[in-house]
This record gives structure tokens, sequence and C-alpha cells, in this order.
């Protein structure tokens, strides 16, 4: 552990940052949440936090005082998650799964940026979210993928046993904008997400023979 003079230093940067300072992120642990590093948990001071979840190591929440982010509870934020609404709004719901096998972006940095994300979903893989986008509960994104402007249905999440009855899914790595799907309904692909590459997500997980 750090003398308290390091802990101060360390303090009046996260303050000159607007970041809470290493006691206060501890203190989230009083509504039930798991702060398993504070030194590398980076938290802005303006951001709602609920109860509950799990801040891996390297996991950044900036927010400007002209911004709002908030988050629900049971949330599982795994390192290089970074959220930041730095203009616009990002608001994340419940039980999600953020940032696993390298790491999840949400930026709202724009005017009229709105980022939504519904519950028990599982944004990873390096994918990045900006523009205005509403990714369902149960919704997924899986991979590097750069996701602009786009709806992704809620539904299921991937636990449910009907593949089409899960929230809209992206996989693969490139480039989503301008997009909209349905409940159930995947974009698998490398490079250019595309309408004309909409497939039942049954097509990739059959169904189970009743």
């Amino acid at each position: 552990m750090p003398d308290e003079s390091v802990i101060a230093r360390i303090d009046e940067a996260r303050r000159s940052l607007g970041l809470l300072e290493i006691a206060a992120v501890l203190a989230l642990a009083e509504r039930g949440n798991v702060i398993l590093d504070p030194f590398s948990t980076l938290v802005a001071r303006y951001a709602r936090i609920g109860a509950g979840n799990v801040f891996y190591p390297g996991v950044t929440l900036h927010c400007s005082a002209s911004g709002a982010l908030s988050i629900g509870d049971g949330n599982t934020l795994h390192p290089g998650t970074w959220l930041a609404a730095e203009t616009g709004t990002v608001t994340i719901g419940s039980g999600n799964l953020l940032g696993a096998c390298g790491g999840f972006t949400a930026k709202a940095d724009r005017a009229g940026a709105r980022i939504v994300i519904g519950d028990h979903g599982r944004y990873q893989g390096g994918a990045s979210v900006f523009g205005e986008t509403t990714l369902g509960s149960g919704s997924q994104l899986l991979g590097a993928i750069t996701v602009e402007n786009c709806h992704l249905a809620a539904g299921g999440s991937f636990r449910d046993p009907d593949p089409d009855a899960r929230g809209a899914l992206f996989k693969g790595q490139g480039t989503a904008r301008n997009l909209r799907l349905e409940t159930g309904q995947v974009i698998s692909t490398r490079g250019i997400f595309r309408m004309e590459d909409v497939k039942p997500q049954s097509f990739f997980h059959p169904k189970a023979a009743s």
C-alpha cells in the first residue's frame, strides 16, 4: 500500500481530471460493488453507479459536467472497458457483461450522442459504440466491431434456449453504421456490416429438437 503522501498526489491528479479519489472509489463497495483494484479503476465524479457491480482492473468511467453516465446493478466490467459521456449520454442497464476478451468502448462525444444499453447483454472482444445507438436487452456485440447509429432489438439473453428469441447480435470484425436488427437476427461478417447479410441466429445455432 502506498504511503499517505503518494495517495495524496494520486488523489490530487484524479480531482484535476474530474475523477473520484481512491477512498471514494473504495466507498462504492458500500453498495455491494466489488472493486478489485481501486488504483487502476477510474470513476468520474459525475457518474451514477448502482449496486452489485464488479469492476476488474483497468476500467475507466469518464463523464463531464455536460454529459450523463449511469450504470445499473449487477454488471461485470472487465479490463479495457471504457465508458465516456463527454457531451452526450451513456445509459447502461443491469446484468451486462462488458469488455471480456479485448475490452469494450461506449463513447458519447458529440452533440446529440445517446447510447442506451439494456439488461443482460454481452459486449466484448474490442467492440466500440458511438453516436445514437440502442442495444436492447439481451443483445450482443462480439468482436472488434465499430458500431455507430445502430439499433439492436431486445430479446432473451445469450442463454435463452431459442436462438431466434435472443436479442439481436453483431459478430465478427468491421464497421456497422445505420443498421437496425430485429429480435433473433444476426450479422456475422468481417468488413462492412450490411443488411443483405442478416440471418436468423438459428442459422449458426440450430434449435434443439423438440
